[in-house]
């Protein structure tokens, strides 16, 4: 995969001359064929990854109950446009400024899920310290409540554990659950109207892309 250099200014530093665009082309069983277009700058050091389908996508929402180990290995693909949650533990991961494309699997979106409890429980750690003691029982019930949702996650798959959903709402329809009980739905329209889009890329259009495959 070869860099080509692009003429715009990194969106971070505002360099110009140092953006370069890799693209490359592969194909993902049940997904179809897409392309991998990552934007990166030299001076700065940032970098933006997401998914192109060959063929149009509409906008559309993926759901998967996790309830045995087996669903744990079925592969996701989400896109920088995609929101992620998991209703029953009200976790929710929405596309911002910086988002980013990934392929990986549902265990690995779940340990994505888990850094970002932990980050938040060290956070209230290091506040615990630092507030009055009429608000420290506030901040154990919220790390107790942290710790309870690294539990469930942590327990998933085996035996007698709480079953959780995963779900994806796309705008953009490029993300999706490759797993044969997944469920595909429409976006509502107030979804549609609500959703956050994650990043204006510098170049994300499937021409483009192909241009530099």
């Amino acid at each position: 995969m070869k860099e080509q250099a692009i003429d715009l200014p990194c969106p971070i530093c505002s360099a110009t001359g140092n953006v370069n665009m890799i693209a490359h082309v592969d194909e993902i069983p049940y997904f179809g064929e897409h392309t991998q277009v990552t934007i990166l700058c030299h001076d700065c050091g940032w970098r933006q990854t997401d998914f192109i389908p060959a063929e149009g996508k509409k906008a559309g929402g993926w759901s998967l109950r996790i309830d045995d180990e087996e669903k744990l290995r079925a592969r996701v693909v989400r896109s920088s446009s995609c929101t992620v949650s998991i209703p029953e533990l009200d976790l929710e991961v929405k596309p911002g400024t910086s988002s980013t494309g990934y392929v990986s699997n549902v265990e690995g979106v779940l340990h994505r899920f888990k850094e970002i409890i932990a980050m938040v429980e060290r956070d209230l750690s290091n506040q615990f310290l630092e507030v009055e003691s009429d608000q420290r029982d506030e901040l154990m019930e919220q790390m107790a409540t942290l710790q309870n949702m690294t539990l469930t996650l942590a327990e998933l798959g085996g035996p007698g554990a709480e079953p959780i959903t995963l779900l994806l709402l796309d705008p953009h329809g490029h993300s999706m659950i490759l797993h044969p009980d997944a469920e595909e739905r429409d976006l509502t329209d107030d979804e549609l109207e609500s959703l956050p889009v994650g990043p204006d890329p510098a170049v994300f259009s499937t021409d483009d892309a192909e241009s530099s495959a």
